[in-house]
């Protein structure tokens, strides 16, 4: 698993990017963001229903077949974005991407990398490799850095906060779209495949804020893709974040859990909805998280188009 155990990525706004040569050329360091920097969402979801346990449902969270890429494509699409000079939208972004070997029993399949990939399929090709929701990546991107709407050439870099710790600029290994999303991806699948962390199901401390003098308080996780994020994202919002989501929290406010849930239920409908539980139990639902043999549930993906 990567050195940074747990990732801790942050709450930042920024984004964009071209291809990774030209980021590469045109890269700026940025000083790392503050967790408690002003929250981004404009999701029209009731923030009073937020449920610091049970923030997305193992379903939702490991469905990899939620979209198609064409769906991807036409949900990129449909955002308002507005780009930074001269960085593409996500829709029009391509890349060329760099084959990944099989990580294990339960874990990653085989990513074939291909030249000039557009975003909407390399999102699709990681969440069928990594059985992780294509709707999650799209939120994450979006959480991260803005990626969907406010795209920059940093954001591209450090697209889903992955190898970026709370108080320095992120590790420059892993810059780049598809690396920031496979990952990303394959983290979630390396939380699953071995959940004895900080943060698993049963009843944690969990802080509000890396300042300590913030607090924490317990929280009762119900579910793996719910201690995932935690894992990935290891605070809570406080109830000030909660009471002013969108809007100014105090010193205190963390958001990025709060805003993947609300940018989860208002792209995609409820997050902790769990459809088909007793058809899909053994891959979607996991405790352990070894009782899933994804090679058997997935198609295999053409490596270009």
């Amino acid at each position: 698993m990567s050195t940074f155990a747990p990732i801790r990525r942050r709450l930042g706004i920024l984004t964009a990017a071209v291809t990774l040569a030209g980021l590469a050329a045109t890269l700026i360091a940025v000083p790392a963001s503050s967790v408690a920097a002003a929250p981004v969402p404009t999701a029209a979801a009731d923030p009073a229903p937020f449920d610091p346990g049970f923030i997305i449902s193992d379903y939702n969270f490991f469905n990899s077949d939620a979209l198609t890429q064409a769906e991807v494509q036409d949900f990129l699409e449909a955002r308002s974005c507005r780009p930074s000079d001269g960085v593409p939208c996500l829709w029009e972004y391509r890349e060329t991407t760099t084959s990944q070997p099989a990580k294990g029993d339960g874990h990653c399949l085989p990513y074939s990398g291909a030249d000039n990939e557009p975003a909407a399929r390399i999102i699709t090709k990681i969440a069928a490799a990594c059985t992780i929701s294509p709707r999650v990546l799209l939120v994450l991107l979006q959480k991260e850095q803005s990626l969907l709407t406010r795209p920059t050439a940093s954001g591209y870099l450090r697209a889903t906060g992955y190898g970026c710790p709370d108080t320095a600029d992120c590790d420059a290994e892993y810059f780049g779209f598809f690396n920031q999303v496979y990952n990303a991806a394959w983290q979630f699948r390396q939380y699953t495949q071995e959940p004895d962390r900080a943060f698993q199901i049963g009843s944690v401390d969990v802080g509000f804020n890396p300042t300590a003098s913030c607090g924490n308080s317990a929280v009762s996780i119900r579910n793996q893709a719910t201690a995932n994020l935690y894992n990935y994202t290891p605070y809570q919002p406080n109830p000030v974040a909660i009471e002013n989501a969108g809007d100014e929290g105090d010193a205190c406010s963390t958001y990025g859990n709060l805003n993947f849930w609300l940018f989860f239920n208002d792209w995609f409908g409820d997050s902790i909805v769990e459809p088909f539980s007793v058809m899909f139990d053994d891959c979607l639902n996991f405790v352990g998280g070894q009782r899933c043999a994804p090679v058997s549930l997935l198609p295999t993906l053409p490596s270009s188009g």
